[in-house]
């Protein structure tokens, strides 16, 4: 099976330097994080200090590039910022990483060291395709706040990935629900590794045979395809 993944025109038209490219996974065991999952983030910690030489996560020009099409879609970039900068931060700071699971851990290592937004979604928990569209406004997302569940909506003409339930990740990939994450008794996921430009497409592709190549290990036996932006 082939999850189906489609950009829609709106989102195109907004953002033409957009690319993504999908590491599709079944068979994967998920755990509480290791020592080995915990290196990984460390590692990827030290690549992204030697990638950034002492600039801001922000003066990145692949993270600039994110944050202009946040203003784009009316988002305001310094407030909800793409995962992959909010996660740099983290990782230049002196809380550093958290340590989440096995498989959050491995994505969010590749997103850190290549400064690149990654997302990680359970396959048996998404209902129908997954679609990345401007919002009307209507669609529910389910998230929790102060240990109970709540329905927010997105702003009409924000950019969200959703399923036939509701959305999945608001802001384009600023904050996923709950019901779609990774949790330790995952066995399929979908990972989305997202590009603007200037970032060429083939450093999108690198790091996604990278995940790749670390779903394998972490889960050997795994069942693993990456799907270009072309496909």
């Amino acid at each position: 099976m082939t999850l189906s993944l489609t950009v829609s025109d709106e989102v195109r038209a907004l953002a033409p330097g957009f690319t993504h490219v999908a590491v599709e996974a079944y068979g994967l065991v998920n755990g509480p994080s290791t020592d080995a999952s915990s290196a990984l983030l460390d590692d990827a910690a030290r690549r992204l200090a030697v990638r950034l030489d002492g600039r801001a996560p922000h003066e990145d020009p692949h993270m600039a590039a994110w944050r202009e099409v946040y203003t784009g879609f009316g988002s305001k970039p310094s407030r909800t910022r793409n995962s992959a900068e909010a996660l740099a931060k983290r990782a230049l700071s002196e809380t550093g990483l958290p340590r989440i699971n096995v498989l959050v851990d491995v994505y969010n290592a590749v997103s850190v060291a290549h400064l690149i937004p990654v997302g990680g979604e359970d396959i048996d928990r998404i209902q129908g395709g997954m679609r990345l569209v401007r919002a009307t406004g209507e669609e529910d997302f389910v998230t929790v706040a102060g240990g109970e569940e709540v329905v927010e909506h997105p702003g009409a003409g924000e950019v969200v990935w959703r399923d036939d339930a509701g959305v999945t990740c608001r802001r384009w990939n600023w904050r996923q629900g709950p019901r779609t994450r990774l949790t330790e008794e995952t066995a399929s996921g979908v990972f989305l590794l997202e590009g603007m430009a200037p970032m060429p497409v083939a450093e999108v592709e690198a790091a996604a045979a990278e995940l790749a190549e670390l779903l394998q290990k972490f889960s050997p036996g795994a069942r693993i395809t990456v799907r270009s932006a072309a496909s």
